[in-house]
């Protein structure tokens, strides 16, 4: 039967459901992200062996030989589906030897192990295998060439509703993302980098949005070359698989933290460069040099206990790639460091846009001196207040950078600011930018013209007036004016009540003289 997009995310959420109550939501994505690519790779690498089996007239070993996967006899789903205990320990042996025999999935599937019977008994994990058996993966029982992606989206969104705030570890809400790719517009043939890419969901946005365009496509494959790092293991993994489910095998995307290790280098260690560069990173993350955290001195403090010392970032940090000559942000606050990494491996005619928490708009010290910088160097091309409660990690609202490294004359001396507070639709939980939203947005923004309460083409000398702050109410007034009041139809109101109380006064008295009170 021919697989549809409803039938499947019912199906693969069901999945999810057999493992309530045996392991933390926070991790059920793990186990079946797993599963799926599982049962995906062995019905896609069947489908391929009857294929070249048929279309060069070979032996079936012959067949085995030439596909694009490579399935192990150990990892095959039928021998898998045929184990009756230690069952756990089988999938990890199946993954450990599709890794061995695809090194581009290096560290992808092994990231979660399965062998942990006090998590997973050989008999819940059977129900998972009976689960996963019901339906077949392979392409030509796909309704849509994207549905496993389409579907594998649609599992991060739900699980990351069901981790709530974890779920912002790995997922950027896809109204968000949606707007950002539409204000940086990639373009056939960009390199899009993203320095935290979680789940992927920004390069996979990305990568759509260059599909639809002239020239976007060369046959099946999209003209992009997608680049990401992300510093958590296992969500880099679920990325990983998520640009694999997406077509995506050449997705270079690393292992690491950015900050301290951005991997991304060429043979002289210098940063690659990047037409796009696209990111969500955590906000405001403390203690992000880790080299200032490694040997915290410690002094003896008046009560005679030893004390740590905080270490000075604006004294002990020193970056080897020169990303961080705006200045060093504090110790607890890392958003100006991701920004500044970012603008670093931009190219010359390059765009960027990040997320970044409302207080790097205004707050000052270190990051003020940073801000004023950038604004200076006329790097800052836009910014856009978003509403509260987007994101599963935090309530606080957030807003968006737009870097431009080559202004248009037009743009030049000039920082578009929209306030797009007013723009989502209410949550019961998180707030949502709907697509109507990210239109008014974007066309705005696109515009180039003062909407009133809404937009204006602020010049550096008024932001440079505000001493570089950024915060939008200083430039965007979005009260209300106060109704004008009539003091003398007020004055004739007030005069009509007494005479009305004074009737009623008069009749009641009556009454009560005809009762004899």
């Amino acid at each position: 039967m021919t697989l549809k997009l409803e039938t499947l995310e019912s199906w693969l959420w069901d999945s999810a459901n057999i493992l309530r109550g045996s392991i933390d939501s926070s991790d059920f994505k793990n186990y079946i992200f797993g599963l799926l690519f599982l049962k995906r790779a062995n019905d896609v690498f069947e489908e391929e062996v009857e294929n070249i089996m048929q279309r060069d007239k070979v032996s079936r070993q012959e067949a085995e030989d030439d596909t694009y996967i490579q399935i192990p006899q150990q990892a095959r789903w039928k021998f898998i589906k045929g184990q009756t205990e230690n069952i756990g320990i089988a999938l990890d042996k199946a993954f450990a030897a599709i890794e061995s025999e695809n090194t581009t999935l290096e560290g992808v599937l092994t990231a979660t192990k399965f062998g942990d019977k006090e998590k997973l008994s050989d008999a819940l994990l059977q129900r998972l295998l009976s689960h996963f058996n019901q339906y077949s993966l392979s392409n030509a029982d796909l309704a849509t060439p994207d549905l496993l992606g389409d579907a594998y989206e649609y599992l991060i969104k739900q699980f990351a509703d069901d981790a709530g705030k974890k779920g912002g570890e790995f997922y950027t809400p896809r109204g968000v993302v949606q707007l950002i790719v539409n204000l940086i517009k990639p373009e056939p043939k960009n390199k899009v980098y993203d320095p935290t890419f979680g789940s992927g969901g920004m390069l996979i946005e990305s990568a759509r949005y260059i599909a639809e365009q002239p020239n976007g496509k060369v046959g099946n494959n999209v003209n992009v070359s997608l680049y990401g790092q992300e510093k958590n293991l296992s969500t880099w993994a679920i990325g990983k698989l998520n640009m694999i489910l997406h077509n995506f095998m050449d997705a270079d995307l690393r292992k690491g933290d950015t900050i301290n290790d951005p991997k991304h280098r060429n043979e002289d260690n210098e940063l690659m460069l990047f037409d796009r560069v696209i990111a969500n990173p955590p906000f405001s993350m403390d203690k992000w040099w880790a080299a200032a955290e490694t040997n915290i001195q410690t002094k003896l403090g008046k009560d005679g206990k030893e004390k740590k010392i905080t270490p000075n970032y604006s004294k002990v940090v020193t970056d080897p790639y020169g990303r961080l000559q705006y200045g060093v942000p504090p110790r607890g606050y890392a958003d100006l460091a991701f920004l500044q990494h970012m603008i670093a491996v931009l190219k010359q005619d390059g765009k960027a846009g990040v997320v970044l928490p409302h207080g790097t708009l205004f707050r000052s010290g270190t990051e003020g001196a940073i801000r004023k910088g950038l604004l200076k160097a006329d790097l800052v091309e836009g910014i856009v207040g978003l509403p509260s409660a987007l994101f599963y990690n935090t309530g606080i609202p957030a807003s968006i950078w737009i870097i431009n490294k080559s202004k248009t004359p037009e743009q030049k001396g000039k920082v578009v600011i929209i306030d797009a507070s007013s723009d989502y639709k209410e949550g019961k939980n998180q707030n949502e930018l709907e697509e109507k939203h990210v239109s008014k947005i974007v066309d705005a923004y696109d515009g180039f013209a003062d909407v009133e309460k809404y937009m204006r083409i602020v010049s550096l000398t008024e932001i440079k007036e505000n001493d570089y702050n950024l915060n939008i109410s200083r430039y965007i007034d979005t009260s209300e004016p106060e109704p004008i009041v009539d003091l003398a139809l007020v004055k004739r109101n007030i005069e009509t009540l007494k005479a009305e109380e004074k009737d009623i006064d008069e009749k009641l008295a009556a009454f009560l003289k005809e009762l004899g009170i």
